[in-house]
């Protein structure tokens, strides 16, 4: 049998997809269903004096009002903060305050509309700086009293900082004392969407029985499950969540949040039936979005290059409730150095309460701004050594036997080969033609590097689940709480059977739905560890099944097991493969010429939980977080008119360390995916905040994005140093192509401009103010 890896698969979704007929959340008919619309707030921060719903209530198909007032619930998924509609004040523009429950959409608009909120203005926190000034205006007063759902979220009272991480590896004054020349720098990143195609949609109704059936766009379906069971005291047999194609998410889908509010819609209806589904202007500014940083770094280095000292501070705004921020706060403690050995770095990172939309976690999960502060960071320590820096990358990149700045060791199983994806991005982007060259109509070419190391940052309990069952024609059905939104990961899911299994993908039949009644528990679709966590469950399963057909095997054919092979679905013997039994005569038990049957069905389950991880030490960072890092080294080309202060993308590279490319095209699919994302930070996407911290750019008619037109030639390839751990050797590789894309932008536009970049998005108006210092 061929093998299964390293093919150009279609994706097993993908007829559905192209003719039309996949099924979204908000495709799903629900006969007579009642909807529901949301009253969000007019203001950032306000106290809630008194809420009139007497006029909505009395309207045309009104059905039920629910405020804040009917529950006294706080929600969250790392501290519990954030109450279920806002109740007593609001923390940022947009924020639900009311849900309107009726028989159209129309009807619950126009009643959403005849709401009454009187509010009483307050302070609005709209920076940073703001939020940690002393004796600031405190958003969260019982900062102290919320429940903390992890250990490692670190709030400090009578202040906006919901958590700190710190990171204390070496010694740093000796790592001043050795330094020749430092470089230090403030830099930013905004809040911005993560627009995702389908808006975030939700239905619910609870039968006579008590049984609760949401369904609902979602990565993360079981933790819907677990955590309406928690706030409402609900047997969680009693919840079941279905969970079809979802149409992006990008780590936004991952909050538990509008599933709630359904929940709490229809609960208000006596268990009819209610759909809510975002506008995009709600989807926009309502729900979690992509955090906001702010940054100071130092770097010390010795005259060679290398890197003796690195002094970070991370402020992460993360709106007006923490959510997963806390967790994006420790990622980037724990990979501040990027894919450097710092052998002396300090860092604290701190999550800040603000009063703008709260965030939740986005492709990269925290990287992209830890990877634009350091990546900047390091351009300029190049130029003041005067060393290529490409060269100073490859002088302190990580390898073996290093340190991480969580104390980790560096293997290659464990990391991989990061100055091989550096020479091989050398040649890609044909680096040694010259970084900057001057062309004529006022035109300069330019190219700029960007470089990562990214690890999951998981539960250290978290775990996957598989099911394998046969049909009698010997074909496989595979089931595992993977949830198909976008990167193909329920193909790669069928491959990695098919592979273990030695017979063709083809015949691996794999559901797209989730049914949490029914299908095998998967933490959560993200941090690109569904490869490596769902992928070693299915290789469990698939072991089980193995020993079921060889012992089926042993008895039809009369050999020892030990002497049986499987492959092209005949279970074989070794010596001989022409004496066979066929999966088809197997899978469904063994019967003896004389009638008699015995054992019965094949079914594998297999299930798998992360090892070895621990918490970090509060004080000094030092633990493991994640089974392993993915790193890479990328790099932009683009013309800029020195003039008009103008730009085009000319091509953006990734070389990535892949461990095993499981399907080329899809990975290199899923990679420009994240590097045209990057583009779309580096470029134009960010929130826009007036001073009373109201967001602007509430549409994609303000909100801007990235155009086809727009985007850049696409040069992506791969190293594959093998994780010994995972599935086949595979790497996670779905958020990484975003991570490096923004700074190697900023790096290429301040070589050609001569402009110190530090902050995105890069826009010609920008360009126009650094260089005319119009812009301090």
């Amino acid at each position: 049998m061929n093998t299964q890896l390293g093919q150009d698969i279609i994706r097993k979704e993908a007829w559905n997809k192209v003719t039309g007929v996949a099924e979204y959340t908000n495709d799903l008919l629900e006969p007579d269903a009642y909807h529901a619309k949301l009253l969000t707030s007019r203001y950032a921060h306000a106290r809630i004096m008194a809420i009139d719903t007497s006029k909505a209530s009395s309207m045309a198909g009104v059905k039920a009002v629910v405020t804040g007032n009917d529950f006294d619930i706080l929600c969250g998924d790392l501290l519990r903060d954030r109450p279920i509609l806002a109740k007593d004040k609001v923390r940022y523009f947009g924020e639900p305050i009311a849900i309107v429950v009726a028989d159209t959409e129309q009807h619950a608009k126009a009643a959403v509309n005849c709401i009454r909120v009187e509010y009483e203005k307050l302070p609005v926190i709209n920076t940073i700086n703001d939020a940690i000034k002393p004796n600031t205006t405190l958003i969260h007063e019982n900062l102290m009293s919320y429940k903390k759902m992890i250990e490692e979220v670190y709030p400090i009272e009578n202040s906006n900082i919901c958590s700190v991480h710190k990171i204390r590896k070496g010694d740093m004054q000796k790592g001043w004392n050795e330094s020749e020349v430092t470089v230090e720098g403030t830099l930013t990143l905004p809040q911005s969407d993560h627009a995702a195609m389908e808006t975030r949609a939700a239905s619910c109704i609870i039968k006579p029985d008590g049984k609760v059936v949401i369904k609902c766009s979602s990565q993360s379906p079981f933790m819907v499950k677990e955590l309406i069971s928690e706030y409402f005291k609900l047997p969680q047999g009693n919840i079941v969540v279905h969970v079809p194609l979802v149409g992006g998410g990008f780590g936004g889908k991952a909050a538990v949040a509008l599933e709630v509010l359904a929940f709490v819609a229809a609960k208000a209806v006596e268990g009819k039936c209610v759909k809510l589904n975002n506008e995009r202007e709600e989807d926009m500014v309502s729900f979690p979005c992509h955090m906001g940083v702010q940054t100071k770094i130092k770097l010390g280095a010795k005259k060679d290059g290398k890197i003796t000292a690195a002094e970070m501070t991370y402020y992460i705004d993360c709106g007006g409730y923490a959510e997963t921020a806390p967790k994006m706060t420790k990622a980037i403690a724990v990979d501040c150095a990027g894919p450097y050995n710092f052998e002396n770095i300090f860092c604290d990172c701190y999550t800040v309460y603000s009063n703008h939309p709260y965030t939740t976690s986005y492709r990269g999960f925290g990287h992209v701004s830890q990877a634009f502060c350091l990546e900047r960071m390091m351009d300029k320590l190049a130029a003041a050594l005067n060393i290529d820096p490409l060269q100073l990358r490859i002088l302190n990149g990580i390898k073996e036997n290093d340190l991480t700045p969580t104390q980790t060791k560096v293997t290659l199983s464990n990391t991989g080969d990061f100055t091989q994806c550096l020479n091989k991005l050398k040649v890609l982007i044909h680096w040694d033609e010259s970084a900057k060259i001057n062309l004529s109509n006022n035109l300069v070419r330019a190219k700029g590097i960007g470089c990562f190391s990214k690890t999951s940052n998981t539960p250290t309990d978290a775990a996957a689940c598989a099911f394998i069952s046969f049909n009698m024609d010997g074909s496989i059905n595979l089931d595992c709480g993977a949830v198909e939104c976008g990167p193909g990961m329920r193909t790669t899911m069928a491959q990695i059977l098919a592979e273990k299994m030695k017979m063709s993908v083809d015949r691996i039949n794999i559901k797209m739905e989730i049914d949490t009644q029914t299908t095998p528990r998967y933490w959560k679709t993200v941090a690109s560890m569904t490869t490596h966590m769902v992928g070693r469950a299915i290789i469990e399963a698939a072991n089980d099944v193995t020993r079921q057909l060889l012992k089926l095997g042993s008895l039809a054919l009369h050999y020892s097991p030990d002497d049986l092979e499987i492959a092209n679905e005949r279970v074989y013997l070794r010596s001989d493969p022409t004496i066979y039994a066929a999966f088809k005569d197997l899978v469904h038990g063994y019967r003896f010429p004389n009638g008699n049957s015995i054992i019965g069905p094949v079914i594998g389950r297999g299930s798998y939980v992360m090892n070895r991880l621990t918490p970090l030490d509060a004080e000094t960072g030092k633990g493991n977080s994640g089974m392993a890092w993915t790193v890479g080294a990328q790099a932009v080309e683009i013309e800029y008119d020195t003039q008009q202060h103008t730009y085009r993308i000319l091509k953006a590279a990734t070389v990535i360390d892949a461990g095993k490319v499981l399907n080329p095209k899809t990975a290199k699919g899923i990679l420009m995916g994240g590097m045209c994302m990057g583009l779309g930070l580096g470029t134009c996407e960010h929130f826009i905040y007036d001073d009373k911290g109201i967001v602007q750019d509430t549409s994609f008619r303000t909100y801007k994005l990235l155009r086809y037109g727009e985007t850049p030639d696409y040069l992506i390839d791969f190293v594959e140093t093998p994780h010994i751990e995972a599935p086949f050797g595979a790497r996670g590789i779905a958020e990484h192509g975003i991570i490096g894309i923004p700074p190697a932008l900023a790096n290429a536009l301040s070589l050609a401009s001569g402009v110190d970049i530090t902050e995105l998005p890069i826009t010609p108006e920008y360009l126009w103010k650094k260089k005319t210092g119009a812009l301090q």
